[in-house]
């Protein structure tokens, strides 16, 4: 499996690498949002994780553009995570339509159990 993050936090792709790593797995990592497309268009990843807050294009804005891209069949459709900073953040990614969402900082298990329910593939436990 294939997993994108992007984040400019290191911390926060830090955290994300440690809970999935693992035989089969492999995270890739940018940390600017506007570089998310062409990663999804080279890496094609199973999954794409995206921080509340990147540098320049947040992830609310960065899942709007890979939707779009996908629509247009200019991309493939990918499942995307959205780490929220706050709890409120929850209607912004319902806007943004991800398939999930989870509050920072992020428990590994949990993130784990997201993981395979959005691609289905075995992660780590």
């Amino acid at each position: 499996m294939r997993i994108l993050v992007a984040a400019d936090g290191s911390w926060v792709r830090n955290q994300v690498r440690s809970a999935l790593v693992g035989p089969d797995q492999e995270v890739i990592e940018v940390t600017r949002g506007q570089d998310v497309r062409e990663a999804v268009k080279h890496y094609e990843p199973d999954l794409v994780i995206l921080d509340m807050q990147i540098a320049n294009m947040g992830g609310v804005a960065t899942a709007i553009d890979l939707h779009l891209e996908a629509s247009f069949d200019r991309l493939p459709h990918v499942p995307v995570l959205l780490l929220l900073d706050r709890e409120h953040d929850r209607f912004l990614a319902k806007r943004a339509a991800v398939q999930a969402a989870l509050v920072k900082p992020v428990d590994p298990g949990t993130l784990r159990r997201t993981v395979k329910q959005l691609v289905g593939d075995p992660v780590p436990t």
